[in-house]
């Protein structure tokens, strides 16, 4: 198993990770928009921001995580590693795949020299609370969002 930055070729397949997270989606099924085709070159194009997948060595995309480092004045000067879109697809978790991800982009974001690395969860994922409390993370703040 890899976990590296995502490819195009790969955009279907996270796309269906984040699609639902209770089922199993077929990327063959998966639409992608113009949108979507901005954000990821953005994504790919900046050093900030990386779009990781965890992939199986027959190349099957069966996680996902969007990282996005943020510098700040606090901590010293360092930075911190914000992650989003936390995925492991639905057949596939139990087993530990979460647990490598998130080692995993805490192991990239250690080796950036972040501080932190920091995460938002909604609040009805309760299981997913769990899992990131096993790995470490405290609930130190209370998160607000703005829709615009």
């Amino acid at each position: 198993m890899t976990l590296r930055p995502a490819t195009r070729a790969e955009l279907p397949a996270v796309l269906a990770l984040l699609a639902d997270e209770d089922r199993v989606v077929d990327p063959a099924g998966i639409v992608v928009g113009e949108a979507h085709e901005r954000a990821f070159a953005s994504i790919e194009a900046d050093p900030r921001n990386e779009m990781l997948v965890l992939v199986e060595e027959d190349g099957t995309v069966i996680g996902c995580l969007q990282a996005t480092y943020v510098p700040g004045l606090g901590k010293g000067g360092a930075e911190r590693a914000l992650v989003e879109a936390v995925r492991i697809r639905a057949d596939r978790r139990g087993g530990g795949l979460g647990r490598i991800l998130m080692e995993s982009a805490a192991a990239r974001a250690r080796a950036r020299g972040c501080a932190l690395v920091q995460l938002t969860s909604n609040k009805q994922r309760v299981a997913a609370h769990r899992f990131y409390a096993s790995l470490g993370y405290a609930r130190s703040h209370e998160g607000f969002k703005l829709v615009l």
